[in-house]
């Protein structure tokens, strides 16, 4: 197939390329130029900014577009309508973070998804994102009705990962000592490896499947001190893990999810136990959580050794907590 992607040097974006060449696909990137340049010199790179000048795609033919960089709806609007009758199959990357409500768990495709008070705003916030990815959803199908796969992943984990949610965890096990270990030891945790992810993509789009589909994993629900004993046992260190309970970090004001990866409180605990039963039914795979943990670690530890990661506690702080958390409990 010939598959156009838009981005495509970036975490997903560079995964696909990958998983697509792998199955002996053509592959065109369309993106500004700014990240990874160097990346794959075997492809077409055509560059212009998606929010201002989509003229590179002009007279071109593609069997299928991935959208890995819409944020905003009047882009993916602009891309949309310069694909129509360019391309027969428009993959959107969307997000979980379309559900406004994850009190219970189980949310499946049939959930309702946020929505804005004014549908012009374009400002991408906490607040925003999610329903502003529903809109961009609606904006794919509506250009281009019966022919879109809009992808619902949840956190995407693994080499490359920028947003350092996963990495922190395999990084702070790696380092030694006493862990801060969040809330209830059987709250499940939910993540995707990102060559699993873009396998299975590639394969959809493959079979030019459409609709909604929610992609996120393990297979099997894997409470969070399950998957925290998995890295003391995959990472060569010595780590002892201390619980603390939810009630205390919220009292300590500790961030969900970002601050604290993977922790969520309990009135949001369903944003951990997404149905992707759909997505599973239709291919979907899990290569194990130890070689997950292992190639993140082994992709961090390439990085320079004095970055500074962008989720996680940082050390002065967890010791803080870790000490406030034995006042409390001696």
């Amino acid at each position: 197939m010939k598959i156009l992607i838009l981005g495509g040097t970036i975490f997903l974006g560079r995964h696909l390329v990958d998983a697509a060449l792998a199955r002996n696909h053509e592959i065109t990137l369309f993106n500004r130029g700014q990240h990874n340049p160097e990346l794959f010199p075997q492809v077409e790179k055509l560059h212009g900014d998606r929010a201002q000048d989509l003229s590179a795609l002009a007279g071109r033919r593609w069997d299928a577009v991935i959208d890995t960089c819409g944020y905003v709806p009047r882009y993916v609007r602009m891309a949309a309508e310069a694909l129509a009758d360019s391309v027969e199959h428009y993959t959107f990357v969307s997000s979980i973070s379309v559900y406004p409500d994850f009190s219970q768990p189980g949310v499946d495709e049939h959930a309702p998804v946020g929505k804005l008070a004014d549908e012009s705003v374009e400002e991408v916030t906490g607040e925003t994102y999610g329903p502003l990815k529903a809109l961009c959803e609606q904006a794919a199908e509506a250009l281009m009705p019966g022919r879109v796969f809009n992808l619902r992943p949840g956190l995407i984990v693994g080499p490359y990962d920028g947003s350092d949610r996963f990495t922190y965890w395999v990084q702070r096990i790696a380092r030694g000592g006493e862990v801060l270990a969040p809330g209830d030891p059987q709250q499940p945790v939910q993540f995707i490896d990102v060559r699993d992810l873009a396998t299975w993509t590639i394969q959809m789009v493959e079979a030019r499947q459409t609709g909604v589909y929610n992609a996120t994993g393990p297979a099997q629900p894997l409470p969070i001190q399950q998957f925290l004993e998995t890295c003391q046992a995959v990472i060569p260190s010595t780590t002892t893990l201390t619980w603390v309970s939810e009630a205390f970090l919220l009292e300590q004001q500790v961030g969900p999810f970002v601050e604290m990866p993977l922790w969520v409180p309990a009135s949001d605990a369903g944003l951990d136990q997404v149905n992707c039963t759909k997505a599973i039914q239709a291919g979907l795979r899990f290569r194990s959580i130890s070689e997950t943990i292992r190639d993140t670690l082994t992709w961090h530890n390439s990085r320079p050794q004095n970055i500074t990661l962008r989720a996680g506690l940082t050390p002065e702080r967890e010791k803080a907590l870790l000490e406030a958390w034995r006042g409390q409990t001696n």
